[in-house]
Formats: C-alpha cells, structure tokens, sequence
C-alpha cells in the first residue's frame, strides 16, 4: 500500500486546509493567500510574506491525529511502503513514519539564501520574533532565511517527485486522502498507478473518483480509526 494525502489529512489536528468553507483560500487578506505564497511575492514583499506565513501556514502546537498514527502503524506492521504528502508539517514523521516524500517540502527546514546555512522551526520562530520587520535573516551573512516549502512559480524537488513516482508504479494498492487532487504536478502522479486497488477518501468529491474502486466521503482520521 501507498498512501497518498493532502490537507485533509491535517485539519483534524487543527491546521487549516486551503479549498474547503474556512480554508486558507476563503479568507480575506490585502492579497489573494495564492499570491502571497508564491516565489515572486516572497521575493518582493518578504514583511508580508511572513506576516501570513507565521499566522497562517505554522502549527507547532499541531500533534498527530487517528491518520499520523495509523499510517505509522502499518508501516511498522509492513503494509505502509510510503506516504506521499502534499502537506508541510511534519505530522507523519511526528507520528512515526520513516518513508515519507514530502511534495511540497517542510517547515521544519529553513536555508539561508545567502550562506545557505540550515535552521529548524525553533530559531527560524526565534529569528522572525527577533527581526523588527518579522523577516528572518542569516545571523551569519544577514541574507533572508528561507522555508524549504515549495511555493507558487517553483518546481518540486526533482527527486523526490521520481521516488514518489516509482513507490506509487509499485504499488498494489494506493489510497488517496484529503485532497482535492487539483494541484499539479502533484495530482498527476494518479497517472502512473496501475495497481489492482485505488481507495479515494474525501469530503468532496474529485475528478479521479470515476477510476476508484472505493470512494469514502468522510475525515480521514474517522476512516483510518480501525
């Protein structure tokens, strides 16, 4: 089994998906939350960037849900080869799982843009509460700090997209989960599965449902919960 997930996956340990009533994308800001999460607008306008970036994007209070733990749960057991995750906080390997192919990066690693220095979560939060602008900068060289988070107009991480594509072509059975499956490249990694059982969980429906064998309108954690 490959486990493939979105936000979804997220919002019962309380972070906030981005298409669904009271998401990220339905809330009022003086840009549209697309733009500002998008490469040129980090460039442009970082205060504002990390202004939403900070209030919106990090959880470090979230803790694994019934999800996390179930999905760690059969890897340990042999039935997990990998989980595939749109998502950027950590909560599967907060919950034990060690095959993790993270799409669109991680909060949890920073980079300088300029010495290309690494810091985690903890002194990227103590950087931007230390700056008078809020925007984390290099003690070392004093260039912007930058999350490893793919944003908008960057590509994904060329390996691990290939390894995402090799566990999903491998797999017998792929279970997708809390994804609306209309961002791409990601939503068209479905293309290369051709094993004997695809599972769709979701509240709403997507495009992929008319290829599944079991479609669950439900929270993934309620679903996982056996």
């Amino acid at each position: 089994m490959v486990f493939f997930g979105g936000a979804g996956v997220s919002t019962e340990s309380g972070i906030p998906d981005f298409r669904s009533a009271g998401g990220l994308y339905s809330q009022r800001y003086p840009h549209p939350p697309e733009k500002m999460v998008s490469r040129s607008f980090f460039d442009a306008h970082p205060r504002e960037f990390y202004e939403f970036y900070f209030d919106r994007m990090i959880a470090p209070d979230a803790r694994p849900n019934q999800a996390h733990r179930k999905l760690a749960e059969l890897e340990r057991a042999g039935t997990c080869a990998a989980v595939i995750t749109q998502n950027i906080d950590g909560l599967h390997q907060a919950a034990g799982s060690r095959r993790v192919l993270e799409l669109h990066g991680s909060v949890h690693r920073n980079r300088c843009t300029g010495c290309g220095a690494a810091f985690d979560l903890a002194l990227m939060q103590a950087l931007h509460e230390e700056a008078p602008d809020g925007v984390p900068r290099c003690p070392r060289c004093g260039a912007v700090v930058k999350p490893d988070v793919v944003l908008y107009e960057e590509p994904l991480d060329g390996r691990i997209l290939e390894e995402a594509v090799r566990a999903i072509a491998a797999a017998d059975l792929l279970v997708v989960a809390g994804t609306s499956l209309v961002v791409y490249p990601a939503a068209g990694l479905l293309q290369y599965f051709s094993g004997d059982h695809l599972a769709i969980v979701n509240l709403a429906p997507t495009d992929a449902d008319r290829h599944a064998d079991l479609c669950v309108p439900a929270k993934v954690g309620e679903v996982l919960a056996f």
